[in-house]
């Protein structure tokens, strides 16, 4: 692992033309090679596509991989380059819909799309956030990403085990949460609502964490735009939460619809996002 992020480091000094190369070749060759990950993509685009061809399913997963292992290239950017660098190649887009929230505790809505990481560090130059911690099994790399993360000295990471509580303390001092629950978490503080086509176990995080901390929530999506990067805003929501959980939940998953139809090829189809069935029903993995 200390080699690993020894070519990070390396990598981090190539302009991003250069790491895209490096990201279409060898992302081709983890299309050819990672046989199941490539059946769990696939898999998923059949599920929320299906009218999509097979051709054309397996064209936006090879693109997708290419996508992924460029953004693992860039974690030698996101890790050591200069916030100069890192202003120049992120563009903040209507970030004035997240300043207007300044005086409101604020979940900022974060789905999973390649480019997160970095665009979440550029707005951290300017913006303290606060934002959950899954710690890695390598201790190399564990330690990497939170230092990574914290670079900055502008972030508050909290566990996963740590609970909530820290959360809203860090939201009353006026820093946002940078919230990404847009994954499988299995069927604990879940529901199924539709994903595209099919029911997928969602959390409802977004709308009890709004309910309990009176936070607005501001919708935000990191972009791959050519060689560049940019992280848009959109309005916060009102009337958020409702007093129907189930439905504040499908609110929250056609917003990462629209944005996926946008860039599919960008959006992580390699996790397993329709793991968790409900009672009864086949498993599609």
């Amino acid at each position: 692992m200390r080699l690993a992020i020894a070519v990070l480091w390396m990598l981090h000094w190539m302009p991003v033309p250069v790491l895209a190369v490096l990201g279409r070749v060898l992302g081709t060759l983890g299309y050819l090679l990672a046989r199941e990950r490539r059946r769990v993509g696939l898999i998923n685009l059949r599920l929320c596509f299906p009218q999509l061809s097979p051709l054309a399913r397996r064209q936006i997963i090879l693109r997708h991989c290419q996508h992924l292992v460029q953004s693992i290239l860039e974690y030698g950017v996101v890790w050591w380059a200069s916030p100069t660098r890192l202003r120049r190649l992120v563009t903040l887009k209507n970030v004035h819909y997240l300043h207007e929230q300044a005086q409101h505790n604020t979940i900022v809505l974060y789905p999973h799309f390649v480019a997160f990481e970095l665009c979440a560090l550029r707005l951290n130059l300017d913006q303290r956030l606060v934002s959950v911690y899954s710690n890695q099994k390598n201790p190399v790399l564990n330690a990497q990403i939170y230092q990574g993360r914290n670079r900055f000295d502008n972030a508050k990471i909290v566990s996963r085990q740590e609970g909530l509580r820290s959360i809203i303390k860090a939201m009353r001092d006026h820093t946002p949460f940078l919230y990404l629950p847009d994954q499988d978490f299995g069927p604990r503080d879940s529901v199924f609502v539709k994903f595209f086509a099919e029911d997928a176990a969602t959390i409802t995080g977004l709308s009890r964490i709004a309910g309990l901390a009176k936070a607005k929530v501001v919708p935000a999506v990191a972009r791959r735009v050519g060689f560049r990067y940019e992280l848009e805003f959109f309005p916060a929501w009102e009337n958020f939460p409702s007093d129907d959980l189930e439905a504040d939940t499908r609110r929250m998953n056609a917003f990462i619809e629209q944005q996926v139809l946008e860039q599919p090829e960008q959006y992580f189809w390699l996790h397993k996002r329709f793991k968790t069935r409900p009672q009864g029903q086949p498993r599609f993995y």
